[in-house]
């Protein structure tokens, strides 16, 4: 397997990248099950046998396929860490959940791909590639909370996990909100600069909270 991974990296660029094309077309368009190794090497005119090859099965292929996905949201949103250490912690969260919602933008076939595995229970490796994605997404948030914690921007109180998974949470919902028919709960998010507008609001819920503030008279 190791060596059909080689192979395939020292394929021509631009070869390479018609292939990753190709599959996560057929992934995001099928899921896994339906999906079509024939329609995938059909489209790029290469041979069956070269796919399985370099990948070993179908699985293999997805596996590298997510693989990448991962790999190629990670720098713009290490970037995006460093770019705003120092600022204000909210602000950062605003400015990472923007970079996630821009990659999604940029990369819709992984987003859906994500979905499907999401919503279909019988997707294989479901549980392990969701547990990865959270895995990985609350080691990037980590250290920004313990951070924001330190410097009682956040209570000290709160579980460090509970904020990683509120984190997560929202910009899960709000992705969906703004990218899944139906799912906008009469948000209406258009565009980015409508996604940013209900971003900023439900950042708003999440410093101030929901609760009224109580007047000094009806404290106890």
């Amino acid at each position: 397997m190791a060596h059909g991974i080689d192979t395939f990296e020292r394929l021509d660029g631009d070869k390479r990248e018609r292939i990753m094309d190709a599959a996560a077309e057929e992934f995001a368009q099928h899921g896994f099950h339906k999906a079509s190794v024939n329609r995938m090497v059909g489209s790029i005119g290469i041979a069956k046998g070269s796919l399985f090859k370099y990948f070993g099965t179908k699985q293999g292929l997805f596996e590298y396929l997510f693989q990448r996905a991962l790999k190629h949201i990670k720098a713009p949103l290490k970037n995006v860490r460093a770019e705003t250490e120092g600022m204000d912690f909210f602000l950062r969260l605003r400015a990472v959940s923007l970079a996630v919602a821009d990659f999604v933008a940029a990369h819709p076939r992984a987003y859906r791909i994500y979905l499907k595995m999401l919503f279909q229970e019988d997707f294989p490796m479901r549980d392990t590639v969701l547990r990865a994605v959270r895995d990985e997404f609350a080691d990037f948030l980590g250290p920004m909370v313990d951070h924001a914690r330190s410097t009682g921007e956040l209570r000290e109180s709160l579980p460090r996990t509970a904020v990683i998974f509120h984190v997560q949470a929202l910009i899960d919902r709000l992705l969906q909100a703004a990218l899944v028919p139906g799912m906008d709960g009469g948000l209406d998010i258009h565009d980015r600069e409508a996604l940013a507008a209900r971003l900023d609001e439900q950042l708003d819920i999440i410093r101030l909270g929901l609760a009224r503030e109580v007047p000094p008279t009806e404290q106890q």
